[in-house]
């Protein structure tokens, strides 16, 4: 994977390009993807965004949602516009496996791949160009970072900023996180000089669900969570009659993970949710607890130091238990 700076020395404003993300985005995967929509498209770059799957609701406010193909829903579109791309450029993921049914196509396709991703083990033998930055906050912050590097930082806009900082909001935990580095303050300067209005991005984001998914919090909260204060840490197991009861849809999920940090003591979060094909896993954690090892070395997973995601086709109570034994082995481990 050579260096992404080389990118522009072969792009050209008539390449056809498409900028995907992975599934179920979250407000980085889309704030990134739409940030460099708008930068290509300024320029006259006939660009599309392709999502693998739908998204929450809470993300429509950003400007050019709409313009986003989701595969799973237009995947005929979507196919047309992927096949005849000369440049992909890959949002947010370090792996195809992340495009739940895109893999094996984009895996495919003959033009160039282009990685932007903050995740650990990138699959660097797939993409020709790219960055891979463990250290950064978020993906919007290295989309500003290409922006920048591109020498056209002149082209940032509101509609730009306005999605670039939503991805970076979010991915630091409102900045509360340790990845908010100086460079991120500096970097959330230059968008509110583009005239974001950042107290409405905080709201859309966050403050804007429906009663139902408050009710279901309640919930779990109260009847499906476990905490485990040997091991210092809570499980949260949510079979999926509680999704069919609390017509929970993508998105209400969002966040629910980190309620148990909050508890003194917990030093790792773990949530299981039952879904029609397959069990998601989402782990968060403080300082101490190697999220991304724990979800990689026993569920199929990987992602961040302290935020990082895993799957299974067993059982939900298969699950419970694997999960329980893992943690005492890991627990155990030097």
């Amino acid at each position: 994977m050579k260096e992404i700076s080389a990118v522009f020395e072969h792009l050209s404003p008539s390449d056809p390009v498409v900028i995907t993300m992975h599934q179920k985005p979250d407000p980085d995967a889309m704030g990134s993807a739409l940030g460099l929509y708008h930068f290509f498209k300024k320029q006259g770059y006939p660009v599309k965004v392709v999502s693998p799957t739908n998204w929450a609701d809470f993300l429509k406010w950003m400007p050019g949602c709409s313009d986003v193909i989701d595969f799973e829903s237009k995947d005929n579109k979507a196919n047309e516009y992927l096949s005849s791309a000369k440049w992909l450029f890959c949002l947010d993921y370090n792996h195809f496996s992340r495009t739940r049914h895109m893999e094996s196509l984009l895996t495919n396709l003959p033009c160039k791949k282009v990685l932007i991703d903050h995740h650990r083990e990138p699959q660097t033998e797939c993409f020709d160009f790219g960055v891979s930055d463990i250290k950064k906050s978020s993906t919007a912050e290295m989309v500003y970072d290409f922006i920048v590097l591109s020498g056209k930082k002149d082209l940032l806009d509101k509609d730009i900023a306005s999605c670039l900082y939503a991805g970076v909001m979010a991915d630091t935990g409102s900045f509360r996180f340790a990845s908010t580095t100086p460079s991120v303050h500096h970097m959330v300067a230059e968008l509110q000089m583009q005239g974001i209005q950042h107290a409405k991005i905080h709201s859309y984001t966050y403050d804007n669900f429906q009663e139902n998914r408050l009710r279901f919090i309640g919930h779990v909260l109260s009847n499906r969570m476990e905490v485990l204060y040997e091991y210092n840490t809570a499980l949260i197991c949510i079979p999926k009659a509680d999704i069919l009861r609390f017509h929970i849809k993508t998105g209400d999920t969002e966040g629910l993970v980190n309620y148990p940090l909050s508890i003194q003591g917990i030093e790792m979060a773990a949530l299981l949710i039952d879904r029609d094909e397959e069990r998601k896993w989402s782990f968060r954690s403080k300082e101490t607890f190697d999220c991304n090892t724990f979800a990689r070395k026993y569920f199929s997973g990987g992602g961040h130091y302290n935020a990082s995601g895993g799957r299974s086709t067993d059982s939900i109570e298969e699950n419970v238990k694997q999960f329980k034994q893992a943690l005492k082995e890991f627990s155990s481990l030097p």
